[in-house]
């Protein structure tokens, strides 16, 4: 009789504990619903419809035709691709190790407690964060530009007396560019990394010190590899960034000026998301223009994938 008992109390047990699992379920996906509908409606099912878009020939004003992965096929001979993929690639490692190395450098230094006045540069060196990237992107074509553009007058009184074209020039417009889209990322990184800092206790510095440590020794086997998640998130983020670039290149390349085409000169500052925009949106090839953007996501989300791989690995010191 007892034994019965206690055979029903456990299974009555059990039988509460699936129902307190299935109501914490249910909460939960209750919680997340909204988020989840939001991502399926904006994220999901628009990447589903371009690669479904990317299997035929349309040009917006006709039908569509259904071309299997000849949008891909065409893709592998198209030198365009190659040259924006290019233009791409040299950004990102262009941009990327600036952007992180000054945002690093800037935060150690905004750390500092015997630093005065560390609110007020803190300040100012996130006000390009927040300043409009059209805004900015047309000073900077401004200052850039060869004949009475700041940069170069500066470059002038100097002595240097035939200074660079800049963004007249298939050799000098991407690094003009670059130096823009460094400017303005330097401020984000610098937070993260400000923020990443703080939360790493004085004790363990100060216990570094007094142990002979200097001043690098303590950066390289105590902050940095305390500082690894917030490494690897802005680095994740950064290079998110310079696949997706568009408005710096499309804004300082086009438009003002007689030399200026968008993407040029020749092709020069021809970044991935702008070739895309030009296919589709200029060429009014969208079945094409959404294969090239599939692939942008397969590799974007191949480099993240590798970057997690690598920057989450214990640090070795």
């Amino acid at each position: 009789m007892a034994s019965r008992s206690l055979a029903g109390a456990l299974e009555r047990s059990r039988a509460f504990q699936i129902r307190r699992k299935v109501r914490m379920w249910l909460w939960a996906y209750g919680f997340l619903a909204p988020s989840l509908i939001l991502f399926a409606l904006i994220v999901l099912y628009p990447s589903i419809e371009a690669f479904r878009l990317s299997l035929y020939r349309w040009s917006l004003f006709g039908e569509k035709e259904f071309i299997g992965l000849a949008n891909y096929q065409r893709m592998v001979r198209d030198p365009l691709f190659w040259q924006s993929l290019k233009v791409t690639f040299i950004w990102t490692l262009g941009v990327v190790p600036w952007v992180m190395v000054l945002g690093m450098l800037t935060a150690l230094a905004l750390n500092q407690p015997w630093l005065p006045g560390r609110g007020i540069f803190r300040t100012i060196y996130f006000v390009p964060v927040m300043t409009s990237v059209v805004a900015s992107a047309f000073v900077w074509r401004w200052l850039f530009e060869p004949t009475f553009g700041v940069v170069n007058w500066i470059l002038r009184q100097i002595g240097i007396v035939d200074p660079p074209g800049w963004l007249a020039s298939t050799t000098w417009a991407l690094p003009a560019l670059m130096t823009a889209g460094i400017w303005k990322q330097v401020g984000y990184a610098m937070v993260l990394f400000l923020a990443g800092l703080q939360t790493i206790p004085r004790e363990l510095r100060e216990a570094a010190e007094i142990d002979g440590a200097n001043p690098w020794q303590i950066f390289w086997h105590v902050t940095l590899p305390l500082l690894n998640p917030t490494v690897v998130f802005v680095a994740v983020i950064l290079v998110i960034n310079a696949f997706r670039v568009f408005s710096i290149p499309y804004v300082m390349t086009s438009g003002g000026f007689t030399y200026l085409t968008p993407g040029g000169p020749l092709n020069s500052t021809r970044v991935f998301v702008l070739h895309i925009y030009d296919l589709a949106w200029k060429q009014f090839d969208f079945g094409y223009g959404a294969a090239n953007a599939i692939v942008l996501l397969l590799m974007i989300m191949t480099v993240t994938l590798i970057q997690l791989r690598i920057l989450q690995r214990p640090f070795e010191y």
